[in-house]
């Protein structure tokens, strides 16, 4: 992009012209950042903003040079040099995704550093744009097309760093960039981590990334995909979460044994029966059928791998495959499961309510599950033959390990709810009018009774009540979101209020947008940690280089929505 540009200038300063050119602007993030642009300023290749020094946008002359269209009044970012200008609309991605390609041609061409910079601010913008979508409500399109956005970003943003974890390692071969503990020799040709503008902290989770793709190429492209399909924010925290907890090959997978937690199971006994005698076809190592049995059924078992498991009663749990099994007199017989998740789930819950026809079936599945259309069997489970009933878990369960799983163990990322099928008395499935879905908590049923077995009836959830009004012996609690959900729903909010402070702390922060003590300094030590505020004197705060330019990337696309509503 900057071929066109005068010979005399260099590498860095090219680098900045790429992506002031890519997306309208360019903050410096450093002295020498700010030395290069001055420079530019001087050739008439930058302007700089009229109230924000380190903030720079290039000059007609730069697009006539380069040959790119410059872009008309109106349309540049918020106080760009030719006056007050409506921000880049979130809603016209048009400029999103040409700067979004040309983060990607820097990070083909190797100019990792530049790459970074432009992906890091296209990520946090999208965002911004995002989370104040959501709020005020936008169109569904609107939300997509900006969480779309934050994603490729997010792709660059991680590729960056693990092509920068295997530039430092090579260096660090080579004797170019001193190893941890390893003092800076003076004179010489060795450089620090300060020196390369990359901490400690950040190199390690670099490293870790770089690990993942290597094991899965395709990891970050999964990752990022996966919350898309679900609805959920392409977040930096989900692919850090993901790098403990990745997705496994067919054969580490196995025979999907994923125990279920037994907080799972005693919710679901809470508020439904089922017939005395249930069956489990997928006992795995008995975590639903321990349940079952001291709630007071009793429970017929089968598994495709012989583990050795036995009912209270001694009776050894039979082996094979399900999907090639018929019910025998075992027809009708109530199914609680959870079952092999993958191609498997589908096929399996579909043969059993084909073949086994069971009065009722509880599975606990991933929410995603009630989507979908490609899947024949998905679109008997869900539209031919509908569950009646979906407990929704509104706090995820405890984290569901495979079997043999000897990594880090890691909190759920998973949505999780148990489907339950009920045959009418024609023998068809579901209400008529579709499935009901119910919001319920697992952590007030801990100490609640189950329904007694037999009774094949259901109740509503608990009212949550104060504990004085209560008569019932076991706790009540109001669901409470976890605090890096709370975290993540108020960033955007955060951000926003922090246009108008110069400096804060933790107390001002709390009062300023309505949140907990927790949150807030939760919220502080998470933008600390991105480098988007910076200590004071005290206990102060303020906003950094970084922070001001995904503040002002925040304020565009809040106006813009605005202005779209």
């Amino acid at each position: 992009m900057s071929d066109g540009l005068p010979k005399g200038i260099g590498d860095r300063a090219r680098r900045i012209m790429d992506a002031a050119l890519a997306s309208g602007e360019f903050r410096s993030a450093d002295p020498q950042d700010q030395r290069a642009c001055g420079n530019l300023n001087g050739r008439q290749l930058l302007k700089r903003h009229a109230k924000d020094a380190w903030l720079w946008y290039p000059t007609a002359k730069a697009h006539e040079l380069a040959g790119v269209t410059q872009p008309a009044a109106g349309e540049r970012g918020d106080g760009g040099p030719d006056g007050d200008r409506l921000p880049v609309p979130i809603a016209d991605s048009s400029d999103l995704v040409i700067a979004i390609e040309s983060a990607r041609a820097m990070l083909d061409a190797g100019d990792v550093q530049a790459a970074l910079l432009l992906s890091g601010g296209l990520y946090e913008r999208a965002k911004a744009g995002a989370a104040y979508a959501q709020k005020v409500k936008a169109s569904r399109e609107l939300i997509d097309k900006a969480r779309r956005m934050q994603a490729e970003a997010l792709k660059i943003e991680s590729m960056c760093y693990v092509a920068m974890a295997d530039a430092i390692d090579e260096a660090q071969a080579k004797g170019h960039v001193a190893k941890q503990g390893q003092a800076k020799v003076r004179d010489a040709d060795v450089f620090t981590f300060d020196d390369v503008g990359i901490d400690k902290r950040r190199l390690h989770e670099a490293r870790k990334l770089r690990d993942a793709v290597r094991k899965e190429p395709g990891f970050v492209e999964r990752v990022v995909e996966a919350r898309i399909e679900a609805g959920l924010e392409p977040s930096r925290r989900s692919i850090a979460g993901a790098i403990g907890t990745r997705s496994a090959s067919n054969d580490e997978k196995g025979d999907q044994l994923y125990e279920t937690p037994q907080e799972a199971t005693k919710t679901l006994l809470a508020l439904e029966s089922f017939s005395a005698t249930v069956m489990e076809p997928a006992v795995g190592r008995g975590a639903i059928l321990r349940v079952l049995e001291a709630a007071g059924y009793d429970v017929a078992i089968s598994d495709l791998r012989d583990r050795g498991v036995a009912t209270q009663h001694g009776e050894l749990q039979q082996v094979g495959d399900f999907l090639k099994s018929v019910p025998g007199d075992a027809e009708g017989m109530d199914i609680v499961t959870n079952p092999p998740y993958g191609d498997v789930a589908n096929a399996f819950l579909a043969h059993a309510l084909r073949v086994r026809r069971p009065g009722k079936m509880a599975a606990l599945l991933n929410l995603n599950s009630m989507c979908g259309f490609d899947d024949p069997d998905r679109r008997y489970l869900m539209d031919e033959t509908p569950p009646s009933r979906v407990y929704v878990f509104t706090r995820r369960l405890p984290m569901m390990h495979r079997d043999g799983w000897d990594g880090p163990k890691a909190t759920s990322q998973m949505n999780t709810a148990w489907f339950v099928w009920e045959r009418n008395h024609d023998g068809s499935y579901g209400r008529g009018d579709g499935f009901k879905t119910i919001r319920v908590d697992w952590l007030p049923y801990q100490a609640a009774p189950a329904l007694t077995p037999g009774a094949d009836w259901h109740i509503a959830p608990l009212k949550f009540v104060p504990d004085d009004d209560c008569d019932e012996d076991f706790t009540r609690e109001t669901p409470r979101k976890t605090l890096d959900e709370r975290c993540d729903e108020e960033r955007a909010r955060a951000l926003v209020w922090m246009l108008e402070h110069d400096e804060f702390d933790a107390m001002t922060l709390r009062r300023g947008i309505g949140v907990r003590p927790s949150v807030s300094d939760a919220l502080i030590a998470g933008l600390s940690a991105d480098g988007l505020i910076e200590p004071r004197d005290g206990a102060n705060w303020s906003l950094s280089d970084a922070g001001k330019l995904a503040l002002e990337a925040t304020a565009g696309a809040l106006l813009l929505l605005e202005v779209a509503q």
